[in-house]
């Protein structure tokens, strides 16, 4: 379930936001373990995930991975210049990409951009050269990271 669009960010209260903070901390906490660090019985802690979820606030649950771990050691972030009525088509397929970790849309000189991990340089140069086959993709500029200073960050 995605984030409700057109809607107001939902106010959250200490319970709520105590509860994220311990879903970001461990999403694998049991309900009991859960309701016992907020203070409240599993059934109402229950309810309240089920209304975070409901207003899209929380969107899902998913391991964090070691991608060095994984092979994938190499980070880039890829600027890149659309078309302009291409934009929102040419995300989409990026996006589709399994290496790709995230694609905002910016301001500036560039439209697009992609933070992606690669197992190494030959399969980077692979992806851009990919991208640059698109006909609506006008140029690319791609930094690699020399180092992950922090990758993983909590909301609250």
């Amino acid at each position: 379930m995605g984030p409700k669009q057109g809607k107001s960010p939902k106010k959250l209260d200490s319970v709520d936001l105590q509860i994220i903070r311990a879903l970001e901390d461990d999403s694998r906490v049991s309900l009991r373990k859960l309701a016992h660090r907020v203070g409240l019985t599993p059934n109402v802690v229950h309810n309240r995930l089920n209304s975070l979820e409901h207003d899209g606030i929380i969107i899902g649950y998913a391991p964090i991975v070691d991608s060095t771990k994984m092979g994938y050691s190499l980070t880039a972030i890829i600027m890149i210049q659309v078309e302009g009525e291409h934009i929102i088509e040419v995300e989409n397929e990026i996006a589709k990409e399994n290496n790709v970790l995230s694609v905002y849309d910016i301001t500036g000189e560039y439209d697009t951009i992609v933070f992606a991990k690669f197992r190494d340089s030959a399969s980077l140069n692979g992806f851009l050269k990919k991208l640059l086959a698109e006909r609506f993709i006008k140029r690319t500029t791609t930094l690699v990271a020399s180092n992950a200073v922090k990758e993983y960050s909590k909301i609250i």
